[in-house]
C-alpha cells in the first residue's frame, strides 16, 4: 500500500469516474484530498464517503483563477489533473468548431493553467503533477471530435513542464497518464457505445473485444502508486488494467 500519510493531493474532476478513483485511493493511502469539481451533489458525497480525508471545493477547474488560489492554499504535495469536457461523439463531418476545439478548451486550458502555476509557484521539491492524458493521444478518435489531439497536447504540456522543472532544478514530477478505452466511466461508456454502433456490433461485443476493463479503482491505485515513488518519473505511461506500461 503507498504511504502518503501527512501530505495533501489535489484532484480536479474529483466527482466522478477516474477523479472519483483517484480521490479515493489517494485518501485510502493516507493523504488529505482536495477534490475539485463543479458538481456539489457529488462532491458531497464523496465526502460522505471518505470524511474528513476530503476537503470538497466546488469551482471549474477551468477558470485561469481557481488554479493559483487553490494551490496557494493547500500547497499539496500530488497534484492529479483529471477534470475534462466529454467529447460529442459524431464523425468528423458533423462537428462545429465550436464542437470539435471543446476539449482544447477545457482539457488543455485546465491543464495548462495547473501545470503553469505549479511551475511558478513553485510546488515544493518532491511534489508530482499528474495529468489524465488518453490512450486515444496514440491512436486517434475519429469519433470524439478534437479529443485526441487536445489528449496529445497534455502529453506534450507534462513533457516541456517536466523539462523546465528540470531546467530551473524545482525538483517537481511531472507525467502525463493514457488510460485506454473503458466502459467503466460515463464518458467511456459513451464512446464504447458509439464505437459499437460505428462497427455494427452489440456494446456487449464491442467491450468484450476489449478484454479486462479498467476501473476507476485501478487508475486510482496506479495514481497513488505514482505519487509515493521516489525518483523521477517517465514522461508518460500508457494506463491498462495490467498496470502502468512507460510510453516513449
Amino acid at each position: 500500500m503507498p504511504d502518503l500519510t501527512g501530505t495533501t493531493a489535489l484532484v480536479t474532476g474529483a466527482s466522478r469516474g477516474f477523479g472519483r478513483g483517484i480521490a479515493a485511493a489517494l485518501a485510502e493511502a493516507g493523504a488529505h484530498v482536495v477534490g475539485v469539481a463543479r458538481d456539489r451533489d457529488r462532491l458531497a458525497a464523496l465526502r460522505d464517503l471518505l470524511g474528513d480525508a476530503f476537503t470538497p471545493v466546488v469551482a471549474d477547474a477551468a477558470d485561469p483563477t481557481i488554479a493559483g488560489q487553490l494551490l496557494d492554499t493547500h500547497r499539496p504535495r500530488t497534484l492529479v489533473l483529471n477534470a475534462g469536457a466529454n467529447p460529442l461523439t459524431r464523425p468528423v463531418q458533423h462537428h462545429t468548431w465550436q464542437t470539435f476545439s471543446r476539449n482544447w478548451e477545457v482539457d488543455v486550458q485546465h491543464a495548462f493553467h495547473w501545470a503553469r502555476e505549479a511551475l511558478l509557484r513553485p510546488l515544493a521539491p518532491g511534489s508530482t503533477v499528474l495529468a489524465l492524458s488518453s490512450g486515444a493521444a496514440l491512436r486517434g478518435s475519429p469519433l470524439s471530435g478534437g479529443y485526441a489531439g487536445a489528449k496529445a497536447a497534455i502529453r506534450f504540456l507534462m513533457s516541456y513542464a517536466a523539462g523546465e522543472s528540470a531546467r530551473d532544478d524545482l525538483g517537481i514530477r511531472f507525467a502525463a497518464l493514457l488510460p485506454m478505452l473503458t466502459p467503466a466511466t460515463d464518458l467511456g461508456a459513451t464512446g464504447v457505445a458509439a464505437y459499437a454502433a460505428r462497427e455494427g456490433v452489440d456494446v456487449d461485443t464491442f467491450v468484450e473485444r476489449l478484454g479486462p476493463v479498467l476501473t476507476p479503482e485501478r487508475v486510482g491505485e496506479a495514481v497513488a502508486g505514482l505519487a509515493a515513488e521516489a525518483g523521477p518519473h517517465g514522461p508518460a505511461y500508457l494506463l491498462t488494467p495490467a498496470g502502468l506500461r512507460p510510453v516513449d
